[in-house]
């Protein structure tokens, strides 16, 4: 094929899938429905007795508590008959917000899912019960609560119903209790977790809303009625929560000091041994100043019960994004400008604490850090500032943030962003580096099926004194039975964002995408959920002169959901390449590539005690070829046991100037053993053919208190080409106390 035969192919597909619309148009009315001018109300009941949280709802409060139970279906078919009934009650005392669930099952504890017992469970793969409160009546943002019928706690911010900052976590807790024809959750949430305003003289008004996943069969219900092309989290369309007489505002600071001890070992190339054992203590301090207002400090800062980062074999042009993991980072970061765009974030948290954070290098010492955010139903004021240690390789630095977000009309915004980072001077006297940005940014969503959004964000550096700049634009049309959306991303040469993220200068990247929803009815529909033919496209422009310089398809004719949720796809991907580069090292010589390739992938039913994937994909590859096969299987045969199983092999076949063949595989093992969800060990085992790199990371961690932990961490880094073998052991205990 020609190059432009690329355009020609986009012209067919986009006149074949727009010349199906008028059909849909009919049908969004009965799919899709406005919030209702009135909202649904429901009640909570103050209650004198105390409260014990096991999960039994057996205190005689909670059988004088009104019933919630018109839940609306929203899967496997909007509408109808809720097959698995649901029931919530609401009491309050002067401390909590209590829910007490009722979450009938037929078949009882064998008809109920769930993988494993850790905190911040994935979605989609156990049954779970959630509830969302919009407390100050945003709804542009809520704060989720969820569980499983094992206990164990899931807790998220959501901006927009689009930026999700599932680790967030927040003081709360939750009990369940499993019968024979299904599970209770008793659900405690104190006052001083949630920010709220009191306007005295007028009722206490919360945006609220409940969903329940029953795994097995896959039927998602929600309170009230939201449509299925939503989730429980467009607060647009919550009811409110009313009777409530909320306690006068106290001191409300939580406070959580730690101490470690940590023993390292590194072994070099010529076996030279060193080792290190070190002290430390600190701690973090949240004081919510007044309902809107919280302030941040964190002194000493450690995060070495965080995740590890698994390695990745990159064979694109693009720089590799590993996310923020660090509690402190993530809470409120969805307020900052580009929290939710991909590959373009003028702040990304993990340039701060890292020496080198997009390539996964070695943590830098915090001595102090401060976030404060002031959030209102009109806006949002935010800022962070940090001071990053100077250890013998690099200067301190200091890194500043402030946030401004203005809300309109009921889910708008615009906002800006600043950024400043100094680099100090190092040993030699050379000047500081100074490195700022400032971005533009906001949402529009017309109308709930719409949403638009857009950032527009400039950098200077004074080490060149030069300017760049870089944006994005987004914009979806989201009905119940289709998606059709637009990226557009540009970055130019210079634009250098001291403490953010960009997936490659000088490029503009446009990707629209569409794809129809079909939803099969009778016996077909018994089998599969859910069909979703479509494309998508990557078109990537050179910014400095506009010349093309790579694209690629990838139709999916068959995307296929079952209806336990297993997926089967194939994809045809067509690509067009002016643009070269090495991918792992490999030289490709310059010149104008066109190849084409496949793939195929199977997700089995992810909530089975036997669960697996795979997926190969093969074809061209510039002047070579490229299979790759990604193998992954899971067994829980109960929630309190969970092992994995990941393989990927890269087979590249006469790549490149030299004609190189090589297989590069990455083998991962993992294991989670729990006693109950506070008391777990887990670990995993990879292994890197690429560097002949092995890593080991095995930890241990005891909840004994709200958010109060003790963990044991071993870290392994080797390589089976050198003597070369780093190694560390942390004991940390961190305890939280809410005043």
């Amino acid at each position: 094929m020609k190059a432009d035969s690329f355009q020609i192919t986009i012209v067919l597909m986009l006149k074949f899938y727009l010349g199906l619309l008028p059909n849909t148009y009919g049908q969004d009315s009965l799919g899709n429905f406005l919030p209702p001018a009135i909202p649904s109300v429901v009640y909570a009941i103050q209650t004198k007795q105390a409260l014990q949280i096991d999960g039994k709802l057996s205190e005689p409060a909670w059988q004088a508590a009104p019933v919630i139970d018109q839940f609306f279906r929203q899967e496997p078919r909007q509408g109808g008959t809720v097959k698995f009934k649901t029931e919530v009650k609401l009491l309050y005392d002067d401390k909590n917000l209590y829910a007490g669930v009722w979450c009938a099952d037929p078949n009882g504890k064998k008809g109920l899912r769930a993988q494993d017992l850790r905190r911040d469970f994935s979605y989609g793969e156990n049954d779970i019960f959630y509830m969302q409160l919009d407390p100050q009546n945003l709804k542009q943002y809520c704060v989720s609560f969820q569980t499983t019928p094992w206990g164990n706690q899931r807790d998220k911010q959501v901006f927009n119903d689009a930026f999700n900052d599932q680790d967030w976590d927040a003081m709360w807790r939750v009990r369940t209790h499993i019968t024979d024809s299904g599970w209770y959750a008793e659900f405690a949430i104190p006052f001083k977790s949630i920010r709220y305003d009191i306007i005295n003289g007028e009722d206490v008004s919360w945006g609220i809303t409940f969903a329940r996943l029953a795994r097995k069969e896959y039927e998602q219900s929600v309170f009230p009625a939201i449509p299925q092309s939503f989730t429980a989290y467009r607060m647009t369309y919550a009811a409110q929560l009313k009777g409530l007489q909320l306690p006068a505002a106290g001191s409300n600071v939580r406070i959580q000091p730690y101490g470690l001890m940590q023993f390292t070992s590194n072994r070099n190339a010529q076996s030279a041994k060193a080792t290190n054992t070190e002290w430390k203590a600190g701690g973090e301090v949240k004081w919510a100043i007044n309902p809107r207002a919280v302030l941040d400090l964190t002194f000493n800062t450690d995060f070495a019960q965080a995740d590890v980062d698994r390695a990745v074999n990159n064979l694109t042009r693009f720089n590799v994004f590993f996310p923020e993991r660090r509690q402190f980072f993530l809470e409120n970061s969805g307020v900052y400008a580009g929290a939710d765009v991909t590959g373009i974030n003028p702040f990304f948290s993990r340039t701060i604490g890292l020496a080198d954070a997009q390539f996964n290098a070695d943590p830098v010492p915090i001595n102090v850090g401060a976030r404060f955010t002031d959030r209102s139903q009109q806006r949002t004021w935010a800022g962070l500032y940090v001071r990053q240690r100077a250890t013998e390789f690099q200067p301190a630095v200091d890194f500043g943030v402030a946030r401004y977000l203005k809300n309109y009309g009921t889910q708008n915004n615009a906002g800006a962003m600043l950024t400043h980072k100094i680099d100090n001077r190092d040993m030699n006297g050379n000047a500081a580096r100074v490195n700022t940005t400032l971005t533009m940014d906001g949402l529009i969503r017309p109308k709930d099926v719409w949403t638009i959004t857009y950032m527009a964000s400039a950098s200077r550096d004074n080490t060149n004194d030069s300017i760049g700049f870089a944006g994005n634009f987004f914009a979806a049309y989201a009905p119940n039975d289709w998606y059709i959306g637009w990226v557009t991303k540009y970055v130019d040469k210079l634009y250098r964002p001291g403490m953010g993220f960009v997936f490659q200068n000088d490029v503009i990247w446009h990707n629209p995408i569409a794809l129809k929803i079909i939803r099969p009815k009778g016996k077909l529909g018994k089998i599969i959920r859910r069909l979703d033919p479509g494309f998508a496209v990557n078109y990537y422009q050179q910014a400095s002169n506009l010349r093309f310089q790579s694209a690629d398809l990838d139709i999916f004719p068959l995307y296929t959901v079952f209806s336990d949720n297993s997926v089967f796809n194939i994809s045809f991907e067509p690509a067009w390449e002016h643009f070269f580069f090495q991918p792992l090292g490999i030289a490709v010589a310059p010149g104008k590539y066109q190849f084409n390739r496949w793939s195929a992938r199977y997700n089995s039913d992810a909530s089975k005690k036997i669960s697996g994937n795979a997926r190969y994909a093969w074809g061209e590859y510039y002047d070579g070829n490229l299979n790759i096969v990604q193998l992954g299987a899971r067994f829980a045969p109960i929630p309190h046991i969970a092992a994995t199983f990941e393989y990927e092999q890269q087979q590249i076949k006469n790549l490149g100037i030299n004609r190189v063949t090589q297989n590069n595989n990455l083998y991962t093992t993992g294991i989670r053993l729990a006693l109950n969800p506070r008391l777990q060990v887990s670990g995993f085992y990879q292994y890197n053919s690429f560097n002949n790199q092995s890593r080991w990371n095995m930890r241990g961690s005891w909840e004994f208190a709200p958010l109060s932990f003790i963990y044991i961490v071993f870290n392994e880094n080797s390589f089976t080409d050198s003597r070369v073998r780093n190694q560390s052991v942390i004991n940390k205990i961190t305890w939280l106390k809410q005043f």
